[in-house]
């Protein structure tokens, strides 16, 4: 079996030759933030705090928006770490985590409390900080802004729906599937959708909505969401968990586990290979607000990849996880350059003539 074997596999370097960033201030915006997350409520025990404070918010999304302001940066870490506690306690291991009416109900009252500051869920625990986070977003942003993170929450919202469906029935969904499903469910849709919240910088409707800037987002998405489906797959096998690409590829093919790391790596790879193709194209004609937006989902990709290298939620204590990321672990080349649509009908129009 694919989980019982996966920890004697040793999984490839990382193909990105992206440039690394981070903020030159998120120690002093990590002690506000962790101040808030002691203070908003939504973690119950001292154990779930120190959960959720391991995954080191600041540090991930000062990586994706390096020259944000402070409060700025404060508000999406804030949101980042409100989606990791939301995400364990009711998304993938929750009592909820299996029970798709419910979970259903739930994700309608909490997208309500994020787009109504009037709503209130007495008996939500998730609630109130997410009306705080908000109205911070509504105090730092432009109408058009806090709509379209709106938009991508429920996008993610609706994603993790459909994952936890596809758990209560039991089953394991074919590569296309869950391709599409990991797009929604991963996260990466309000992650990105924050860029224009932590830059100040508003992308034009017109180039917003272009085909090519949507494969761009969504390439940037996927590609970060299989980065975590390594990152925590150790973790998920602890815990019970094994909804990611390699059990999906390694039920599906029947093929040994070193192929299945390989087959998965190299769907991984050549999406990244396609949205830097696409990418330079489309940069040279952006207005500044594109370029800003483009250039957040390259310090996007390659800050998700540093950060689940050197994460305790996905390292542990580990004594060097602090320190910088060894150059062993980036690889020159993809395992797979191919520039043809990865075999799968739900993305393949990414490799449309776009640009």
């Amino acid at each position: 079996m694919v989980e019982s074997r996966i920890s004697a596999v040793e999984l490839p370097p990382f193909y990105c030759p992206l440039e690394s960033r981070s903020h030159p201030r998120s120690a002093q915006v990590e002690q506000r933030a962790r101040e808030w997350l002691r203070t908003c409520g939504m973690c119950g025990t001292d154990e779930e705090y120190r959960q959720v404070a391991a995954s080191r918010s600041v540090d991930f999304y000062g990586r994706f928006a390096p020259s944000a302001d402070d409060d700025r940066l404060l508000a999406t870490a804030a949101w980042v770490y409100w989606g990791f506690a939301f995400d364990d306690a009711r998304c993938d291991t929750g009592p909820l985590s299996r029970r798709p009416a419910e979970f259903g109900a739930l994700a309608g009252r909490v997208q309500r409390a994020l787009e109504a500051p009037s709503a209130v869920e007495a008996d939500e625990r998730f609630g109130p900080p997410l009306r705080d986070i908000a109205a911070r977003f509504r105090s730092l942003g432009t109408d058009t802004q806090f709509r379209r993170f709106a938009a991508a929450h429920r996008a993610w919202l609706s994603g993790v729906c459909w994952q936890v469906g596809v758990l209560a029935q039991g089953r394991t969904p074919g590569l296309d599937e869950y391709l599409a499903m990991r797009l929604l469910s991963s996260g990466g849709e309000p992650t990105f959708a924050m860029l224009e919240l932590a830059t100040g910088a508003e992308v034009q409707a017109a180039e917003m909505h272009r085909p090519a800037v949507r494969a761009l987002t969504e390439m940037a998405i996927m590609v970060a969401a299989l980065d975590n489906d390594r990152h925590s797959l150790r973790r998920e096998l602890c815990d019970g968990q094994d909804l990611n690409i390699y059990t999906v590829l390694g039920r599906s093919t029947g093929l040994p586990l070193p192929d299945v790391v390989r087959t998965a790596t190299g769907v991984r790879d050549r999406i990244l290979v396609r949205f830097l193709s696409l990418y330079e194209r489309v940069r040279r004609g952006a207005s500044s607000g594109l370029r800003a937006y483009l250039l957040g989902l390259c310090h996007g990709i390659r800050g998700n990849a540093e950060w689940g290298l050197r994460v305790p939620r996905y390292v542990g204590d580990r004594t060097d996880a602090a320190g910088d990321v060894p150059a062993a672990v980036w690889a020159r080349q993809p395992v797979d350059g191919d520039s043809r649509p990865v075999p799968a009908a739900s993305i393949a129009w990414w490799w449309d003539d776009l640009a």
